[in-house]
């Protein structure tokens, strides 16, 4: 059984340890290297950065990205790369099982404010417009791509040209989020939006990763930008030209990584790469002037 209620809005598990894991810094590692997330094992952090678990956003295919690329280059002759003011209203979608993922509002207003804080600068700024919570255990616990998945989304999203939709759940496995593409938007509407741990709101409880830039970096996706190691140290990379090549995802926050011979060091603050929370902190010009593009061509409804 289903209960859901919204509330109007006017304005704009912990993690495990045991006697076989210690703390070091914000990550709860073994003595053999081995990285316990909210409950998962993996034999280290580097395998939980490499099965996927960081961000399950699809990567993009060549021919796809090629074809975006000439789009967007169209957009820019045709509008410049000044900034534009865009506000952003957010459908916000609390699935949870029981009290479990039961979000406060007060929760879901620093949500907001890291995201204003991170995307200042870029033109963009979000402002929450709604709240539902919905009480369902197949729901929260739903994976990308699954049933689950399609009927939250189905019964849930609210205006999706006009709103951006978020859910927090617990999707399990140790998954933090994914997000829709905004070419996608035309062609599965109500499946438009950002699925987000919910534990990985400000003050949750899935460290590293618990000061809302999950959000951040998931939201990039929705607003057209790629991960900063996208295509490797192959140009043209991510599709931006000022972030230095990447050869794969970096994780924690390792100062001086230089993966690509000759491309300069790579990106590590960058919100787009896989860093721990704490190191994020920018996005570059390049990225908000696609970002800027990608709204323009395929979201012109915000």
């Amino acid at each position: 059984m289903k209960l859901r209620y919204a509330v109007g809005i006017t304005f704009a598990l912990p993690l495990l340890a045991t006697s076989m894991f210690v703390q070091a810094g914000n990550i709860s590692h073994g003595h053999d290297g081995s990285f316990l997330f909210e409950g998962n094992f993996f034999s280290s952090q580097k395998e939980f950065i490499e099965s996927g678990h960081r961000c399950s956003t699809p990567e993009v295919d060549d021919l796809t990205r090629y074809q975006l690329d000439l789009e967007l280059e169209r957009w820019v002759h045709e509008n410049g790369n000044s900034l534009t003011a865009i506000v952003i209203p957010i459908a916000f979608h609390v699935i949870h099982s029981g009290t479990t993922g039961k979000l406060t509002a007060s929760d879901i207003v620093g949500q907001i404010s890291v995201l204003n804080s991170a995307y200042a600068g870029t033109g963009f700024s979000f402002v929450l417009d709604r709240t539902d919570y919905t009480d369902d255990a197949t729901w929260f616990a739903m994976t990308p791509d699954t049933n689950a998945e399609t009927q939250a989304k189905n019964a849930l999203h609210y205006s999706t040209s006009t709103h951006l939709n978020v859910y927090t759940a617990n999707p399990g496995q140790g998954l933090l989020g994914w997000a829709t593409f905004p070419w996608s938007l035309t062609q599965e509407p109500n499946q438009d939006g950002v699925v987000l741990l919910y534990s990985s709101l400000p003050g949750g409880t899935a460290t590293p990763y618990n000061l809302g830039d999950t959000a951040t970096h998931e939201i990039g996706h929705w607003l057209g930008l790629y991960h900063t190691f996208q295509g490797g140290c192959k140009s043209p990379g991510d599709s931006v030209s000022d972030t230095p090549p990447e050869k794969s995802a970096a994780y924690g926050c390792p100062t001086g990584r230089d993966t690509c011979r000759n491309g300069g060091a790579d990106p590590i603050l960058n919100f787009m790469d896989y860093t721990d929370d704490a190191c994020m902190n920018q996005f570059t010009a390049g990225q908000t002037t696609r970002a800027q593009s990608m709204v323009g061509t395929y979201r012109p409804d915000l």
